[in-house]
């Protein structure tokens, strides 16, 4: 064999060993490789402190939250973390596919949208759902705030701080019982679930007794809020809730227990 054609031997076994080895050495990426990476992606920058808890931050300019567009939303302007409207708008387009169009009504609130809701409920600017003026009817303040607990959270203490929670369609328990709203009902408690949804608030009673009253109307997104929830279990503190009329009554009523933990188990990491 000549010199050139020795050489061009070489060369070509040598690179087929090297394309085997190659070969060989890379691993198949499993489903569960996948997904991993999906969601360590989808859980953008945010670094889950105890601040942002509480709402104390301006999802308006957060760099993983974002607006929600008109489509899916009532006439005011809200936020939402992406990776929870990329969550829902697979849910809404798959609703809508079986006649169901969900509008969010309440996304994202912080600390200081929050202190604006409770006050105006504690001084009695805004009425009550049963037509209670909280400071004229109820001098007590212990009682005051257990009253405004039933559907109002306390400052700090909201799970649409965390961007990861939503209002749909109404805020009355009775619209989802019949006609339209039992349609929208019965559709997010068959398939939430599968878009990562699901209802933190249900009746009392049945898998609860602690917590805000029933919300038909408002679902949390989990691979998220599972998270923050757990965080609230381990680092918040009755005694952190503060800054706003009637927050010395945290302690009392034991609101990171009896309210922020007080949710249906289905919405909680199981061990």
């Amino acid at each position: 064999m000549g010199t050139s054609k020795f050489i061009l031997a070489f060369t070509l076994i040598s690179l087929s060993l090297i394309t085997c080895k190659a070969q060989k050495s890379e691993a198949p990426i499993s489903i569960s490789d996948i997904k991993t990476k999906t969601i360590s992606q989808s859980t953008g920058n945010t670094e889950f402190t105890t601040a942002y808890l509480m709402g104390k931050f301006d999802p308006s300019t957060h760099p993983d939250f974002t607006s929600i567009p008109a489509k899916y939303r009532d006439e005011e302007i809200r936020y939402i973390r992406k990776d929870v409207l990329e969550a829902f708008i697979k849910m809404y387009d798959a609703a809508a596919k079986d006649g169901v169009f969900l509008k969010i009504r309440s996304a994202t609130r912080n600390f200081d949208n929050q202190k604006r809701i409770w006050e105006n409920k504690w001084t009695g600017k805004t009425i009550l759902e049963d037509n209670v003026n909280a400071a004229q009817d109820i001098n007590n303040d212990f009682a005051r705030a257990k009253k405004i607990l039933q559907y109002s959270s306390m400052p700090g203490t909201s799970r649409h701080h965390w961007g990861t929670d939503m209002d749909f369609n109404s805020f009355d328990n009775k619209w989802f019982e019949s006609g339209e709203g039992l349609k929208i009902y019965q559709w997010l408690s068959a398939n939430a679930s599968q878009y990562g949804f699901c209802q933190p608030y249900t009746k009392h009673g049945t898998d609860r007794n602690t917590g805000y009253y029933e919300e038909k109307w408002h679902w949390t997104y989990m691979p998220i809020s599972e998270q923050l929830t757990e965080l609230a279990a381990s680092s918040l503190t009755n005694d952190m809730i503060s800054g706003f009329l009637g927050s010395d009554t945290a302690i009392e009523i034991d609101v990171v227990k009896n309210y922020i933990l007080g949710i249906s188990p289905t919405c909680k990491i199981q061990h």
